[in-house]
């Protein structure tokens, strides 16, 4: 009963995996990225230059453009420059805005206000929307992503549950091996990032609980507006009153919150009925500075007076717990080497899952090995496999060639960017399908080794700001990117020259002992 206990697991971890794993390695993959969602956002818009931090003067000048330019606005909102970020953003709620629901943005310069004309682009959001909305309209791809996060999870306890020496599988590795090598790879990545991968995965049905588990919010409040205005302590704008007032400065706004709370880092500033005698100014702190998001860290004031009216509600514990899961996930807390600690755990999450798409097709092109083609479904499976990672690795350098050649004044150049990143993988599914399986994997790892290591020439010139120029100037999410795509173009080489390379001739093993045989049916799962 326990041996067919676990091989009801390992048949489990087997089928879900190569079905959701396609769609998993695109996930985690973006969803890894995201981690510098604003050092790729920097990199996509190299017209804001980074300044020294100084809030208080970024402040004052947010405040005397948003006077100047959106006085008849609603609302404003104001986001602060920060170590990550290097544009000073302020955005104001006008029903006139041609913009997303009547927003007008705009980027100013730290430095002097101005107004930076920077390309379109949507930079880092991209891969962070992608990895949870998939590019679908809502909320198809939010419910897809939640349904392959489940799967995850549910892959990660099979995979345990599967694995009785999983601790000693995690010390063995022997290169050279063909699916053996695989396989202990597998192995051996799986057990060193299950604890991240264990949070991830839990953590993301956390996320949408409200959309996956609705029946108590309905109940309790009949849609999830009221839900979350409770959630996260937002109230109702004031009435206009129609008598012109003028607006408190900022700057000394911002010096109460440093006394309640010193050294906290501004998220955003929401700026209600700016003008009006009844404006309110609301500070948030940074998400960085916290684990869990804490609405008990924003602070309200009258946007005349200055007095203090009211600070956010204290959590309850439950709501730490649901935050900090959440903060976990977003992983907006961690500083730079946390942050690469992270990036370096979600880009083992992919091998994970890349690592068990090819060892599922691997063991049955074993069975097939002296015929001239594969049966029509594993060639799909063969064809699936190589446009879903290194077809995906092309669409996200095309992504990337696209912003530093498309025209800069090119109308719609975010989406065109977009557009790039879905051709060339459409492109790499075409060229997977007309090429030989190993030849199709070899010339598109070479392919991507170029796409990638050329990228720091490409951005040198194309905007003059070179690894020399950017480590020069202290720019490090610029060079941090140059230098990224470098190495991936190096690792891309390396793997495009061992497929391309005429494989070793298989040698004949002796027969498998009855108890051999047990334990590979038992790690394969099949």
């Amino acid at each position: 009963m326990k041996e067919g206990f676990r091989q009801a697991m390992a048949w489990l971890h087997t089928w879900t995996g190569l079905i959701f794993g396609w769609l998993l390695f695109a996930i985690f993959l973006t969803g890894t990225l995201s981690y510098f969602k604003e050092e790729l956002s920097h990199w996509t818009q190299p017209e804001i230059r980074s300044h020294q931090l100084d809030p208080v003067a970024s402040l004052g000048l947010a405040q005397q453009y948003l006077q100047s330019n959106a006085g008849n606005a609603s609302s404003w909102f104001i986001r602060l420059p920060n170590e990550r970020e290097a544009a000073l953003s302020v955005n104001w709620r006008d029903p006139n805005a041609q913009g997303r629901r009547g927003f007008t943005s705009k980027a100013l310069d730290a430095h002097s206000g101005e107004p930076v004309e920077a390309r379109d682009s949507r930079g880092g959001e991209f891969f962070y929307r992608f990895h949870f909305q998939l590019e679908m309209p809502y909320p198809w791809g939010r419910w897809l992503s939640t349904l392959c996060a489940f799967i995850m999870l549910l892959g990660l306890v099979t995979g345990i549950i599967t694995h009785k020496k999983i601790f000693k599988e995690f010390f063995t590795f022997r290169p050279g091996k063909g699916q053996r090598s695989w396989l202990d790879g597998h192995n051996a990545i799986g057990v060193l990032v299950l604890p991240f991968h264990l949070m991830i995965s839990y953590s993301s049905l956390v996320l949408f609980m409200y959309m996956v588990m609705p029946a108590g919010i309905l109940a309790s409040y009949g849609d999830s507006g009221g839900y979350f205005n409770d959630l996260f302590g937002r109230d109702d704008p004031p009435a206009v009153t129609g008598v012109a007032a003028p607006m408190a400065p900022l700057p000394e706004l911002y010096a109460k919150v440093q006394t309640l709370a010193p050294g906290a880092r501004m998220g955003y500033i929401q700026i209600q009925n700016p003008g009006d005698s009844s404006a309110r100014v609301t500070f948030t702190q940074a998400a960085a500075d916290h684990v869990a998001y804490r609405r008990s860290a924003n602070w309200t004031f009258d946007g005349v007076s200055g007095e203090l009216l009211r600070q956010g509600a204290p959590e309850s514990a439950a709501m730490m717990t649901a935050f900090s899961f959440a903060g976990l996930h977003m992983g907006n807390f961690a500083g730079p080497w946390l942050r690469w600690l992270y990036f370096a755990f979600g880009i083992a999450g992919t091998a994970v899952i890349g690592t068990g798409l090819v060892m599922w097709l691997g063991k049955r092109q074993l069975k097939h090995a002296k015929s001239a083609s594969l049966p029509g479904e594993l060639r799909l499976v063969e064809v699936l496999n190589i446009a879903s990672m290194s077809g995906l690795l092309l669409g996200v350098a095309a992504f990337f060639w696209a912003n530093r050649l498309l025209p800069v004044a090119l109308q719609g150049r975010a989406d065109w960017e977009v557009k790039a990143f879905f051709l060339a993988w459409a492109v790499s599914l075409v060229h997977a399908v007309l090429r030989p399986g190993r030849k199709a994997w070899g010339e598109q790892l070479a392919l991507g080794a170029l796409a990638f290591a050329l990228l720091p020439l490409l951005n040198a010139l194309t905007t003059g700001l070179g690894l020399d120029q950017s480590i020069a100037a202290g720019d490090w999410a610029m060079a941090g990117f140059d230098l990224t795509a470098l190495g991936t173009g190096l690792f891309l080489g390396w793997a495009a020259n061992k497929m391309l390379r005429a494989p070793k001739p298989v040698a004949k093993r002796a027969p498998r002992t009855a108890k051999a045989s047990a334990e590979v049916v038992e790690v394969n799962g099949c």
